[in-house]
């Protein structure tokens, strides 16, 4: 691609860049799309839908003012008020401004006039800049042999050890607060409460009886209560629905509803008549709860039976972020779940080199002359090419990715993760490499599913066909990150889709103080902003001319997920932070994928002695990132025993503290499951309530 044909692309985009800010600086003062721009404020009481009494025209003109309300607050506000997942993921974003700022003056001030001044590939038209190729600025440029290139080895190292050098300063950062979040606390479920699966039952007896005597024999200091888990029994389900529908045809009237209420898994009326409950099944699952932090971390981490797939534990989540609609009742079906949901991401990953090779082969306007001849004339024109070649391939590309987090969401939500945060999490780690894979390997070596399995397998040839292929590749990923980076990130302030849907549904609705505060959609967000990162460690000496526009996407994505964490978003959960190891880990396979690009160019170069000095980089980041994993790693695992049994202490002192211990049974029941009353003939459309947990003293 010439640089006419990216600068075409980048005009567009910047476009649509200051269309959707000024769009969102007008409609935001509009009290009618508060619920689109400002849920958070509505839902909290802070605004209001009722229209002002008079007008004022600076409602209808565009203004800078949410920039500054959106930089103004500090780390200690944000943190306060959108949690500490909302500080990381700030973090993720200033952490890679400052690597790829030092990166831009080395790549922009240094390494870009070395690749100017070599002839391998062409002189550089100086006097129409345009109509150069961008390889001429590239490391392609540069004559093979050349000394020029030990400059470009020397930046390799250098950003190495800066990224090295920033990425333990962050981890430490974060570490520490995560732990002085949780110091500064106050009392929660969850941290009295562990997760109990595969519970072997004695004939004769339930789930509710076998924990009771579990943990009164092995913790009777500790232990506190139980709740059993339940879930929907289908046949119930079926046969309830039938029922309804049986009523509306033939308009039964409906018997006479009596307050019910549940005791050990029998329904008792108000006459005190007492029946089994069929409209649920236990699972093999109990919710524990501890009088103290260390009782329940001491039950955590220690093997409650011989039977390793027996008495599994797992800490407890936030009440609210339970996931209730996926409980596995045995440890083979969990195991045979996550088999299933990774050969379903291989297909989908196979599936999606469709779109890749349609983007690739739009990128070519030679195969395009050649498969569609009747186009010739048109693509011979030049706005059409640039817009083809430019602009095209990502904006198909761009929409083609829109419904890989959805669906990664969903497969993530079968592998039996009893939290949504968890599920989120494992949704992230399979964007990331669904995102490498088909977006960065499929594109750079423009191969079919067969081949690049046998790239794969010819590791010893990995270096060398990356050295050729993604240096020609670099255009298409500068165009990337503008049109995926840029134009998305302003489409995200906007909200172009909930600002379409409440166009749509305005005239079907009236005012409701009803408001949906949406959750903030980490999956979909941080493998972008991690794979902008691996685009920017892959370039930056390649193709330093990729830093400016991942500088500017850095920039607009800081103020505008500031503005939306602010205004927008709410924490539906809390994690302490625990997306940061899936960064980091990000990082360090970006340096080496670097380190293994860069050993492929000096080889191709015909450099040897640098080729060969390229061998420790690998070797020193995989050993640092083993020493993060032993120094960081386990504080995002569990707390330690000298932070739990410090906040023991403090909260015996706290007057809330006997309340919390006596209600903390109450706060793990399915909402399902909660109505309080319901006909005794179960022909009510109301369902039972879960049975009140045992509780010792």
């Amino acid at each position: 691609m010439i640089l006419s044909g990216l600068l075409t692309s980048v005009a567009i985009n910047f476009a649509l860049c200051v269309i959707f800010f000024t769009l969102y600086s007008i409609l935001r003062k509009q009290p009618s799309f508060y619920k689109v721009y400002a849920p958070r404020m509505l839902a909290e009481g802070i605004a209001s839908v009722r229209r002002p009494r008079q007008f004022h025209l600076s409602r209808l003109l565009p203004n800078a003012g949410w920039i500054k309300n959106a930089w103004h607050p500090t780390e200690e506000q944000l943190l306060s008020y959108s949690g500490l997942d909302a500080v990381v993921f700030m973090r993720i974003i200033t952490f890679s401004f400052k690597v790829f700022t030092i990166a831009g003056f080395v790549g922009i001030f240094i390494l870009i006039p070395v690749n100017c001044s070599g002839n391998q590939l062409q002189d550089v038209d100086f006097i129409n800049l345009t109509n150069n190729t961008l390889d001429v600025f590239s490391i392609s440029n540069v004559n093979n042999g050349s000394t020029s290139l030990w400059i470009h080895l020397g930046a390799v190292y250098f950003v190495t050890i800066i990224v090295c050098c920033l990425l333990f300063s962050e981890y430490k950062y974060i570490s520490t607060k995560r732990i002085d979040y949780f110091c500064s606390s106050k009392p929660q479920p969850e941290q009295f409460t562990i997760l109990v699966s595969n519970i072997p039952v004695s004939k004769g007896s339930n789930v509710g009886n076998s924990v009771e005597n579990f943990f009164t024999e092995n913790h009777a200091d500790t232990y506190l209560s139980h709740v059993v888990v339940h879930r929907k029994s289908k046949v119930w389900t079926v046969a309830h629905a039938v029922k309804k529908l049986y009523k509306k045809i033939f308009k039964i009237k409906k018997a006479p509803t009596q307050q019910q209420f549940m005791r050990d898994g029998f329904l008792v009326d108000s006459n005190g008549k007492v029946k089994k409950d069929k409209s649920r099944e236990e699972v093999r699952a109990a919710f524990v709860s501890f009088k103290s932090r260390y009782g329940a971390a001491i039950a955590l981490h220690m093997l409650q039976s011989n039977n390793p797939t027996q008495w599994r534990t797992e800490q407890a989540p936030e009440p609210q972020d339970v996931y209730w609609p996926f409980f596995s009742s045995t440890f083979m079906r969990r195991w045979i779940s996550r088999l299933v949901v990774i050969v379903s991401c291989v297909i989908l990953t196979v599936l999606f080199l469709i779109p890749v090779f349609i983007v690739q082969g739009l990128t070519n306007l030679a195969q395009l002359e050649i498969y569609f001849p009747a186009l010739k004339g048109i693509l011979t024109m030049s706005i059409v090419s640039q817009v083809i070649t430019g602009y095209l391939p990502n904006l198909i590309l761009q929409m083609s990715l829109k419904i890989v987090p959805p669906i990664m969401k969903i497969l993530s939500s079968q592998q039996g993760y009893i939290c949504n945060s968890d599920i989120e999490r494992s949704a992230c780690h399979k964007v990331i490499w669904f995102t490498v894979w088909n977006v960065f390997f499929a594109n750079v070596l423009s191969a079919s599913a067969v081949s690049l399995v046998f790239i794969i397998l010819e590791f010893k040839e990995i270096p060398d066909k990356l050295a050729i292929s993604v240096p020609a590749q670099a255009s298409f990923f500068i165009a990337y990150v503008v049109t995926l980076g840029w134009t998305s990130t302003s489409s995200e302030l906007f909200r172009v889709i909930p600002f379409i849907g409440t166009l749509i549904c305005k005239p079907f609705t009236r005012n409701s103080d009803n408001v949906a505060v949406p959750s903030f959609p980490y999956h979909k967000d941080i493998p972008k902003i991690l794979f902008f990162g691996l685009l920017g460690f892959t370039y930056f000496f390649l193709a330093p001319l990729i830093i400016p526009f991942l500088l500017v996407y850095f920039s607009l994505a800081y103020i505008i997920y500031r503005n939306q964490l602010l205004y927008v978003y709410a924490p539906k959960y809390e994690s302490g932070g625990k997306f940061w190891p899936v960064v980091h880990d990000s990082t360090i396979f970006s340096l080496v994928l670097m380190h293994f690009i860069a050993f492929g160019i000096f080889k191709m170069k015909k450099l040897p002695y640098a080729t060969s000095a390229t061998f420790p980089l690998p070797v020193i980041t995989l050993l640092f990132n083993e020493y993060c994993r032993k120094r960081f790693l386990p504080i995002f695992m569990a707390y330690s025993t000298e932070t739990l049994r410090k906040k023991d202490r403090e909260d015996q002192t706290q007057p809330e503290m006997p309340r919390l211990l006596r209600q903390i049974s109450q706060a793990y029941q399915d909402p399902a499951l909660v109505p309080l009353s319901y006909s005794s003939s179960h022909n009510s459309l109301r369902e039972p309530l879960i049975p009140v947990a045992e509780v010792r003293g």
